[in-house]
């Protein structure tokens, strides 16, 4: 016997899935300022140096077994290895790997990684497809637009609730931007956002766990397959997005409309992309900021009585791991970022390496940090004081962590980020080439080069 339980739903919502795919299909290339098309670059590169970095961990091992177990045919590439394997399958697979450090890239306003889900995608199905370097700039810019605007809209109930956001809205984001690179037409293109509509990935729960970098992969695969089935007559609910028990309204309580079309096809959310500094979620950011500064001010750890930190109590909730146990474990803990902030002044991959997390003097510091909730102070900013054995105190407040959209890593930044990542995978020269080849991406007449050098050997 069947229940109907009344909820609340808004019937009378704008038409965001059609809104959406006629934005997909008919803004022109290139129709934006060349800011913004600098900024799908400088994402791209830092997307790719974050897949490559990851290549050949633990994470990536698995995934490439598993997929294996398909016995699929070699379409598309493995970013940073030798091996290809289907498109849906290096989709799912470089998407892993591009999160797996936790190094990629952010849309503060939600929170989002776009890259992940959008690029893993596009760049498998590209290769297959012998697309040029503008179809992917291109398709890359739409589709973080329609991801990380349904993500506008929903921020931050639907995270607060318990989503990953960025495997919860990535789905849409990779199935626009694949069906931009295949072509399709207006009502496809719904169809494809449609059926990418019923497969939302990612809880918070798996924050820690290897299961956090699979929702960028998962979402990657997931729009994949949607805009494939759309080009092939699959079909879907025209109202996917916005019905009253269609995605939008099922999985948040709040749907602000407004966000979706408000300045849509002048402004791109891509512009207000963020790049980490640091291989950690990134609310942890301001903290190490702070700790690297009390470094450079001369404070040893040694000297340190004990650390007050003041944050958001959103820094807690999501990085509250006092007594990490692993590499995974310490991304999410603010107590380990302050540590190696202050003990090594940075906290790249190799802070965060299972015997790092372990260290004596590591683990020592981390007892002394203690953290406490301020609802004043913003998201984005931390306040720190270092009391020292001898008396004295050190202060220092971030308003602002470097990586931030107010103080932004410049492309140098980004080029040593990537250095750092991709050289011990694929060696020194591949990489410098690569460096270059990407910056001119947007003019490549094919992807081959660009996959030849990501290959190591």
């Amino acid at each position: 016997m069947s229940h109907a339980i009344a909820a609340a739903a808004d019937l009378n919502a704008p038409p965001v899935t059609q809104i959406l795919a006629k934005f997909v299909t008919s803004h022109p290339s290139q129709g934006w300022t060349p800011e913004v098309d600098h900024e799908a670059h400088r994402t791209f590169l830092n997307w790719l140096g974050c897949a490559i970095g990851a290549a050949n961990h633990e994470s990536v091992d698995s995934s490439l077994a598993a997929i294996r177990e398909f016995q699929p045919a070699p379409q598309a590439s493995i970013l940073g290895r030798k091996d290809k394997v289907d498109m849906g399958g290096a989709a799912l697979i470089n998407g892993i790997s591009s999160h797996t450090f936790d190094f990629d890239d952010t849309h503060l306003k939600t929170v989002i990684h776009p890259a992940g889900p959008v690029a893993s995608a596009i760049l498998a199905l590209g290769e297959h497809m012998n697309v040029n370097g503008r179809q992917i700039i291109d398709s890359l810019i739409l589709g973080i637009d329609v991801a990380c605007r349904v993500g506008n809209a929903m921020y931050p109930d639907h995270y607060h609730r318990g989503w990953h956001i960025t495997g919860s809205t990535g789905m849409l984001g990779s199935a626009a931007a694949c069906s931009r690179l295949m072509e399709l037409n207006e009502h496809q293109t719904t169809m494809a956002l449609g059926i990418a509509a019923s497969q939302p990935v990612g809880i918070r729960e798996q924050f820690g766990t290897m299961t956090k970098p699979f929702h960028p992969g998962g979402a990657a695969r997931a729009g994949q397959l949607s805009a494939l089935l759309a080009k092939h007559g699959f079909t879907a609910s025209p109202k996917a997005l916005e019905a009253g028990r269609g995605y939008m309204q099922t999985v948040s309580t709040k749907c602000d409309w407004s966000e979706i079309d408000r300045a849509l096809g002048k402004s791109f959310e891509i512009s207000l992309n963020t790049y980490k500094p640091f291989a950690c979620g990134i609310v942890i950011h301001p903290a190490i900021d702070a700790c690297a500064q009390l470094r450079a001010q001369g404070v040893k750890a040694e000297d340190v009585e004990r650390i007050e930190l003041r944050a958001h109590p959103l820094v807690l909730e999501l990085t509250g791991k006092k007594t990490p146990k692993d590499g995974l474990e310490g991304k999410f803990s603010v107590y380990h970022g302050c540590a190696v902030g202050l003990i090594f002044g940075q906290a790249g991959e190799g802070e965060y390496a299972d015997d790092i997390v372990n260290r004596a003097d590591v683990v020592a510091l981390r007892a002394k940090v203690n953290a406490t909730t301020d609802t004043s102070i913003s998201e984005a900013s931390v306040d720190v004081k270092a009391f020292l054995k001898d008396g004295k105190e050190v202060h220092v407040f971030v308003k602002n962590a470097i990586g931030s959209v107010e103080n932004p890593m410049s492309d140098a930044n980004l080029e040593q980020k990537f250095t750092n990542l991709t050289e011990p995978v694929i060696g020194k020269e591949k990489m410098r080439q690569l460096i270059s080849a990407l910056w001119k991406l947007g003019q490549a007449s094919d992807l081959k080069q660009i996959i030849a050098l990501c290959t190591p050997g």
